[in-house]
């Protein structure tokens, strides 16, 4: 897979007018938008859940990656499913069979991702790598947008893509601009979450074109 896959967060998304930001994104080269839940409890921070998800849905073609950053995904992962999720993402920290999730994730036909945050080793998602169809590396704390990029935890990039299916795409998220996308693609990535960097850039289209 040569293509990057930008993600476009729209976290970092003027909310009140949510609709026009993702089809500004999209008009820019972007095919994917990637969707930030928190809880509150997970992380240190509340952001949308199911609702906002399905609005969106109803408003978009492009492929929803959602990434959960809650506790117990397990329960949210129909309703996100139905709410028209194509990859439903959730941390290996946050669950006690992440096999059990994965499974659950594709039994209503979608594509299943982990995350790990940036103390968890990449060696701890090696089991899963054969079933899942996306591992998302944080590079910094999950929780808040416009946080500064963790160099070393893009060092579990290599060690993920050594032990990984050809085909497992693998994303990473925090911190991510012109400069810190080539160092994350350099190093075997091939998707790009980022908020800020996009949208709070004049042009979108070439903020995209520089990640990738």
């Amino acid at each position: 897979m040569n293509d990057i896959i930008i993600s476009p967060s729209i976290l970092s998304a003027d909310f009140m007018n949510l609709e026009t930001e993702i089809k500004a994104v999209e008009e820019a080269g972007a095919k994917w938008v990637h969707i930030d839940v928190m809880d509150g409890h997970f992380v240190p921070n509340i952001s949308i859940g199911v609702p906002v998800v399905k609005s969106i849905r109803k408003k978009t073609t492009m492929f929803l990656d959602t990434h959960l950053m809650i506790e117990n995904p397990e329960k949210y992962v129909e309703a996100f499913a139905s709410a028209g999720s194509d990859l439903i993402t959730f941390h290996l920290e946050a669950v006690a069979n992440p096999k059990k999730v994965i499974d659950l994730i594709k039994s209503f036909g979608k594509k299943a991702g982990i995350s790990i945050k940036p103390k968890t080793e990449a060696k701890e998602i090696f089991p899963y790598l054969n079933d899942i169809d996306l591992v998302l590396i944080m590079t910094v704390e999950p929780g808040f947008g416009g946080q500064e990029f963790m160099h070393d935890c893009a060092m579990k990039i290599p060690v993920i893509k050594e032990n990984a299916p050809e085909n497992l795409i693998i994303q990473v998220d925090g911190g991510i601009n012109n400069l810190t996308a080539k160092i994350c693609t350099s190093l075997g990535a091939n998707s790009l979450v980022a908020g800020s960097y996009i949208y709070g850039s004049k042009d979108y289209k070439n903020a995209i074109i520089s990640l990738s």
